[in-house]
């Protein structure tokens, strides 16, 4: 009987063991796609928030990050259950005109998101070492090659990489904001009720949303787990949706408090002595330094560089998936980085302001956002490519409500943007 017991025990313990191990090897596609959350573009728009009103869109950094877990969570479910990449379902379910518009609009976005991200690089070095922006912009473009040749390592490797530079920009951002001291009263405050208390606040709530959904993500995340599920059956296949769920909420978590740190030290900082009008980043950067001392303003920098050169590295190689999932084609990615490093150092080389840069970056985003979550919202919800595991009615509305929610308010940036 003793012996049972101990062989039932046993088992229970490798059973645990199993789903432990199952888990761990689930954790990191998400944190690739993370790093978009917590871009050079968002430091930007969050600086901006907390600057000007102060805690008052802390509420609309933590909604926006909610969002942004749901969405993940569906492109990784598509990509593990399906086997295929949101990209490669676009390319054999419609009309190859459809797909090549659908391909152009999804590189235009990709070299977008390259353009802030090395912009956001560059500026790190500039911030740490003083020389000019444009040889910057070239080291910093140098660093993401070197990142991205881990891939050859494996893709555990890079994903390893990946979440070091984002636990580096978070224990950057939580040192600061510990020197800032900001009112965290006053950061709950702003759920009670949330509210946008002018048209100011508005756009630029929508403008920070705008900035957190990066549709070259979704792309990209549903192509990381699209090798993971096979030869699963359905019972393993809900152990893993389970696994990836862990990895979306703790990496996307983590970026969301990076976020919401960003808005809290802009507020305690700048907001609270009066300087509501610190809109660029060298200006945050300088104005710490008299504020907060020197390692402050070197901590910024150095969680800026951090933060251009993993998004830099992610969006080439989202870049690359997006072109083999549209086309079964790919380019070397030496050469690719070549090509969309491009824009960043034709707009550093002709004196363009490089926050402004990244400013409007976010606003060509916002054409690619319909075509990456409309389609996940529709696939995700056909048993003709989820079986079994397709959304139910009561989580394809809510999916559906974000997608349009998010594809309105981002038009909505776009006309005002404009002046159209």
């Amino acid at each position: 009987m003793r012996a049972v017991g101990r062989k039932a025990a046993a088992t229970q313990r490798e059973s645990l063991s199993a789903r432990v191990a199952q888990t761990w090897l689930f954790l990191g596609p998400a944190s690739v796609a993370a790093v978009a959350y917590i871009d050079p573009g968002n430091f930007a728009t969050n600086i901006q928030a907390g600057s000007e009103f102060g805690y008052e869109l802390v509420w609309v950094v933590v909604a926006a990050n909610l969002a942004a877990i749901v969405i993940q969570t569906q492109s990784a479910k598509l990509g593990l259950v399906s086997g295929r990449s949101l990209p490669e379902h676009i390319r054999d379910g419609a009309p190859r005109a459809v797909v090549l518009a659908a391909w152009m609009g999804a590189e235009i976005v990709a070299m977008a998101t390259d353009l802030a991200e090395l912009l956001g690089a560059g500026l790190g070095v500039q911030l740490l070492t003083g020389i000019p922006l444009f040889p910057a912009t070239i080291i910093g473009a140098a660093g993401t090659v070197l990142l991205l040749g881990l891939q050859r390592r494996g893709a555990r490797t890079f994903e390893a990489v990946i979440a070091a530079l984002i636990a580096v920009i978070g224990v950057s951002y939580l040192v600061e904001t510990i020197m800032g001291k900001p009112d965290l009263g006053a950061a709950v405050d702003s759920f009670l009720p949330p509210r946008l208390g002018s048209q100011e606040a508005v756009l630029l709530a929508t403008g920070i949303l705008g900035a957190t959904v990066m549709p070259h993500v979704i792309y990209l995340h549903s192509a990381l787990m699209q090798d993971r599920g096979e030869r699963a059956d359905k019972a393993r296949l809900r152990r893993m949706l389970r696994a990836q769920r862990i990895d979306v909420a703790v990496a996307l978590g983590l970026a969301g408090v990076v976020n919401v740190l960003m808005v809290m030290l802009a507020a305690a900082t700048f907001h609270t002595r009066g300087l509501t009008h610190v809109s660029q980043i060298e200006q945050a950067h300088r104005t710490l330094t008299p504020i907060l001392g020197r390692a402050s303003s070197v901590v910024f920098a150095v969680s800026l560089l951090a933060s251009g050169l993993s998004a830099s590295a992610v969006g080439t190689f989202a870049g690359q998936t997006i072109m083999r999932g549209f086309l079964h084609r790919t380019v070397p990615l030496w050469l690719r980085r070549l090509v969309t490093m491009l824009p960043a150092l034709i707009v550093v080389a002709l004196g363009v302001d490089p926050t402004r840069a990244l400013v409007l970056s976010q606003v060509v985003l916002s054409f690619g956002i319909p075509q990456a979550l409309i389609p996940l919202a529709w696939l995700t919800g056909r048993v003709s490519v989820m079986g079994s595991l397709r959304n139910s009615l009561a989580t394809s509305l809510p999916v559906w409500g974000l997608a349009l929610l998010i594809t309105a308010l981002n038009v909505s940036l776009l006309v005002q943007v404009l002046g159209l």
